[in-house]
């Protein structure tokens, strides 16, 4: 049995239970209050930060080595591409959703909205609020330009790097801060991922405090 201590909404452990469910990898999941620093947590990650993947007698954290471990030892259904030249446009774009949309947008909308009440740390900031909303139309333009050549994000089949976007995409849809009317593409796109069963456990998530908005577990949004 593998043990994912997570938190809900954060789009990086959401990562991780998207590729663990698609490889049908039974997990059980820990609710971890990482902010609190619990001690046995901290010896377990002492960066403080989820996800944390007890599995077969390791402890693994960050969520891109841990989805690469996954996908080693798990090799089917297979969520990078054949070729170096492919599989480092996955790894491109995984770095550009965990890095790049997450400073401009998810920090901004995310963390502003929802982080900051959960760990009482105080008010949004309505500064980081607007920027994270003008931030997402650029990302969103993007991605559909991306879509508009491609089948899937990196390439003509799913990868890592969908489901990289559609964690970050689906933490922001929980609180209506996707406009999904900016682009046909990347909404029949978030269709198609969020359709699969793997999306299931996501959509069933509630957080206390933050009820789930009608659209978000609509598969005909």
């Amino acid at each position: 049995m593998h043990r994912l201590y997570h938190a809900p909404l954060s789009p990086f452990c959401r990562k991780v239970r998207l590729v663990l469910a698609e490889k049908k990898i039974e997990v059980e999941l820990v609710e971890e209050r990482y902010w609190e620093k619990r001690k046995d947590f901290l010896l377990m990650n002492p960066a403080g930060q989820v996800p944390v993947l007890k599995a077969n007698g390791l402890i693994l954290a960050e969520s891109s080595a841990i989805c690469e471990y996954v996908e080693e030892t798990h090799p089917e259904p297979p969520l990078m591409p054949k070729t170096p030249a492919e599989r480092a446009e996955v790894r491109r774009l995984v770095f550009w959703f965990d890095d790049k949309f997450h400073r401009e947008v998810t920090a901004n909308l995310l963390y502003e909205r929802v982080n900051k009440k959960i760990t009482q740390q105080g008010y949004p900031d309505s500064k980081n609020v607007k920027n994270g909303a003008r931030n997402i139309k650029y990302h969103l333009d993007y991605m559909g330009w991306l879509l508009e050549r491609r089948r899937w994000l990196a390439g003509d089949r799913m990868t890592l790097a969908d489901f990289a976007a559609a964690a970050h995409l689906s933490s922001l849809d929980y609180i209506s801060d996707v406009d999904w009317n900016r682009s046909r593409a990347v909404k029949d796109w978030y269709a198609t991922i969020k359709s699969r069963p793997a999306f299931r456990s996501l959509l069933a998530d509630h957080v206390p405090g933050f009820p789930q908005p009608p659209q978000y577990a609509d598969l005909d949004f």
